[in-house]
């Protein structure tokens, strides 16, 4: 997620090879991987002080605030400098799509209104708050009938400050900082979009490819909800990386490796303990064809 280890990797290759020809390029793509560098620490961190209540202290909210400015700061970059300049690039134009999808994966996750997600900054619901309790069939009782009428504070009935209209109550606290709404459905538009380039431009054993695809596969679990969904397309991802003849060099194949591991933990997440029990035809044939000798990693036939 904003980003990889691998989209860093490709980041960091891509600004070398354009320091000659477009130097506001490079400078922009160096930008990008040392706040993506800060971001994945911060997201991690994050992942670990989560709470299982959800509520979230000080600190974490610091850390949410952080999160979210970084994200929209790479965002901007993104969108104003480099995705208008990589038309002529491969995978960089890959990868562009790819991060874009990333940072609004980020505010799905911890800026979202209404929210998706535990991980983020949520705003409070003033009808979920206790005002008032019943009153043992007498309709509601408020805290001011335990008041005597004459200590009753007298309404201003004449005009005033009023509180907001029903659906305007209070903003998320990370507000000052990106404008409050639902990000879902642009975040999985971009992840639709970064998956059809990666298809139609790279091969399926490439680890760019792959880190769409992986990302795409845990936003649909985490954001959208959508289990199956998440499970067949790290399945079919996996399956075309079987299928896959093209070479890769030694970086590469490492990189694909992890992912592919990764995407074969998907596969199975959310089922419940029968179904991981159950035998998979497809599993079996897939670990018959790619049985690692001692002290290697195993790899499909079309990566090595």
């Amino acid at each position: 997620m904003a980003s990889s280890e691998v989209d860093q990797k490709f980041l960091g290759k891509a600004a070398k090879a354009v320091e000659h020809e477009n130097p506001l390029l490079a400078s922009v793509l160096y930008k990008i991987l040392g706040l993506s560098i800060n971001l994945s620490y911060q997201l991690v961190k994050a992942k670990k002080q989560r709470r299982p209540d959800g509520t979230p202290t000080s600190a974490q909210l610091d850390l949410s605030f952080h999160i979210i400015w970084l994200s929209r700061e790479g965002l901007v970059l993104l969108e104003q400098y480099v995705l208008p300049m990589v038309g002529a690039y491969t995978e960089l134009k890959v990868l562009a799509y790819k991060l874009r999808a990333s940072f609004y994966h980020i505010f799905v996750l911890f800026h979202n209104t209404p929210p998706v997600s535990s991980m983020g900054v949520n705003t409070p619901d003033p009808q979920s708050t206790p005002q008032s309790r019943l009153d043992k069939g007498k309709g509601i009782a408020t805290d001011d009938d335990d008041v005597p009428p004459t200590a009753k504070p007298r309404r201003n009935i004449d005009g005033g400050p009023v509180g907001p209209p029903p659906g305007f109550g209070p903003e998320s606290p990370s507000a000052f900082l990106l404008k409050p709404g639902d990000y879902l459905p642009i975040a999985h538009q971009y992840f639709k979009e970064a998956a059809e380039l990666a298809d139609k431009i790279l091969w399926g054993s490439h680890s760019l490819r792959l880190s769409v695809k992986t990302e795409y596969a845990a936003f649909l679990y985490e954001c959208v909800h959508d289990a199956e969904g998440s499970r067949k397309l790290a399945k079919e991802t996996v399956a075309q990386v079987y299928d896959a003849t093209e070479g890769i060099d030694n970086d590469m194949f490492n990189d694909a490796c992890e992912l592919v591991t990764v995407l074969g933990k998907m596969m199975k997440r959310g089922l419940t303990s029968s179904n991981k029990n159950q035998p998979s035809n497809t599993g079996a044939q897939q670990t018959a064809r790619t049985e690692p000798r001692e002290g290697e990693p195993s790899a499909p036939p079309g990566m090595i």
